[in-house]
């Protein structure tokens, strides 16, 4: 069973803009300015043509795409490089999302789609060596022990409501987010975002599971009754 998809801080001691609806964690200094935003009509196109359904209001998607434009000036033309493994999920947020966000911030994201093993490969190099091969990572969240014990990931718990509050949407929810008790380190903080999980859908004969002679002998067997397994160890 795999764990939840998640999106690391970057290796280097960058700061981050947190995007909610990709796992882009945008490398940039925390100094904000009084900034202009991208005009309304390329917030409303995305949100009119592309972010359909949403459990957001086109108002409150709007007000979510104008804030990120905002807080993103002062860091025009800059070039953040992301990196996730090959699935439907991260090649969407590499050919959709990323020109998404350029289009709204003027932050030119580059996010490579690789295989799995060259994720981890990559990241152990970025770890070992201390040059920064990528800015973002979206990598599983079986690494979280690898996260706490290096010390080279920024901290999200902390640098969101700290030095990163104002570079952090408002609006985000983190608490609303599945799963996040994988991507909590031993020290109960929050070192990545969720991304993508994968759900396990189970089929069961309904008439194996209600037919009389098959749960007298299930019981006699294993000393308790025939029921859907709720757990591994049934």
């Amino acid at each position: 069973m795999r764990h939840l998809r998640r999106s690391s801080g970057a290796l280097t001691k960058a700061r981050f803009l947190t995007m909610t609806s990709a796992a882009a964690l945008i490398a940039a200094s925390v100094t904000m300015a009084a900034p202009a935003f991208a005009d309304d009509a390329t917030a409303q196109r995305w949100i009119d043509t592309e972010f359909q359904p949403s459990t957001l209001s086109k108002a409150d998607q709007l007000k979510e795409l104008q804030w990120f434009a905002k807080a993103a000036e002062p860091f025009k033309g800059m070039e953040i490089n992301v990196v996730s493994e090959t699935i439907t999920t991260h090649e969407y947020e590499s050919k959709t999302l990323a020109k998404a966000f350029t289009e709204l911030t003027g932050i030119k994201v580059k996010h490579d789609v690789i295989q799995e093993g060259d994720v981890v490969e990559k990241l152990q190099t970025q770890m070992q060596s201390g040059k920064n091969v990528y800015d973002g990572w979206i990598n599983d969240s079986d690494l979280i022990g690898t996260h706490f014990r290096y010390g080279q990931t920024i901290v999200l718990s902390d640098y969101m409501t700290g030095e990163g509050k104002d570079v952090t949407d408002p609006m985000l929810d983190v608490n609303d987010f599945i799963g996040k008790s994988f991507t909590t380190a031993p020290d109960g903080k929050l070192y990545q975002l969720p991304d993508q999980q994968f759900a396990n859908l189970y089929w069961f004969r309904y008439d194996w599971f209600t037919n009389p002679d098959y749960k007298a002998r299930f019981k006699a067997k294993y000393g308790y009754e025939l029921g859907v397994p709720v757990n591994w160890s049934a």
